[in-house]
């Protein structure tokens, strides 16, 4: 053997301790760091699985109000609430479908929808321009025209709607037998005791006029207000309203545990879900249908509110 062939001896080397247990370490540290990619991935891949399928999953949520001012022959009304459609072929078609179901089998006196039944684009400079958004609204009101309520179905516009083109949406909702309120109300008798239901236009859109749905309305009768983003409760409040129904925030659309949601929109940040009270006035927020942007949700399903108004009992 030459001197410049390594020695066979030179890379069998001995089986010192020291060694052995390094080589231990090294396989047992690779595996623990295998093992943890693999059930990160497997806990993601169950994430995104749960929440594309929480997305096609309406839940009824069932609320009682009580109001003051609700008269006697009213105590009772079942309104059923449903919010945010973003109506698309492929994605909110399914919950949609299953909301038209559940709200039909509650038997509620009203429906109302509060508005946001097509979606403008993100880029919309670059998609074709706003009004395109638009061209959804006669299947989505074809949809919709399958809600039954004994005393009818009601709409506002939301922000989308107002942004696209809402003489369409609007003529197009109305051809379907919903009635669409835009900075106006609307009387609900029974016997000589009413029930006002106001509907505010879109506020981020700037075409509402508080004043002006609210001027006609006696003071002295109850008022329910449909009004797209939450947040304008604060302002609702001064007036006399006893209970404003909106949607708009999606609840976030995700939400995380300890952290809730990452983004909210504005005038859906201070209000984004559920029952709330600012001054005299019952606020309820709906998390809503359909999806935005992307087609998930995560701890946040979709939603069908059933709201019972109660006449508030008087204490001695």
């Amino acid at each position: 053997m030459s001197s410049a062939e390594p020695s066979s001896q030179f890379f069998l080397m001995p089986d010192k301790p020291e060694i052995r247990h390094l080589r231990v370490r090294i396989t047992r540290r690779k595996f623990l760091c295998a093992s943890a990619m693999l059930g990160m991935a497997g806990a993601l891949a169950i994430a995104a699985e749960s929440a594309i399928l929480e997305s096609n999953h309406p839940k009824l949520v069932r609320i009682e109000v009580p109001l003051a001012r609700l008269p006697e022959a009213w105590d009772g009304i079942r309104i059923a609430q449903v919010s945010d459609f973003h109506y698309d072929e492929h994605f909110s078609v399914v919950p949609i479908r299953k909301a038209i179901d559940i709200v039909n089998g509650l038997d509620a006196d009203l429906v109302v929808l509060t508005g946001d039944f097509v979606t403008v684009p993100l880029f919309k400079k670059y998609l074709g321009g706003s009004k395109k958004a638009a061209r959804f609204i006669e299947p989505c009101a074809d949809l919709l025209a399958q809600l039954r309520a004994r005393r009818g179905v009601l709409a506002i516009l939301g922000n989308h709607d107002a942004g696209s083109d809402p003489h369409r949406i609007t003529e197009a909702l109305q051809a379907k037998g919903i009635t669409v309120l835009r900075n106006c109300a609307i009387p609900f008798e029974e016997g000589e005791q009413r029930l006002w239901l106001a509907g505010l236009d879109d506020v981020l859109e700037r075409q509402s006029d508080l004043e002006l749905t609210l001027r006609p309305l006696p003071k002295t009768e109850p008022v329910v207000l449909l009004a797209h983003e939450p947040d304008v409760a604060n302002a609702v409040s001064h007036y006399p309203v006893d209970l404003q129904l909106s949607g708009h925030s999606h609840g976030g659309q995700v939400r995380f545990p300890l952290i809730g949601a990452p983004y909210l929109p504005p005038l859906g940040r201070k209000y984004p879900r559920g029952l709330r009270r600012i001054g005299g006035l019952t606020l309820y927020t709906n998390v809503g249908i359909g999806t935005i942007r992307l087609p998930v949700r995560f701890c946040c399903p979709p939603e069908v509110t059933l709201i019972t108004l109660r006449r508030m009992r008087q204490t001695s």
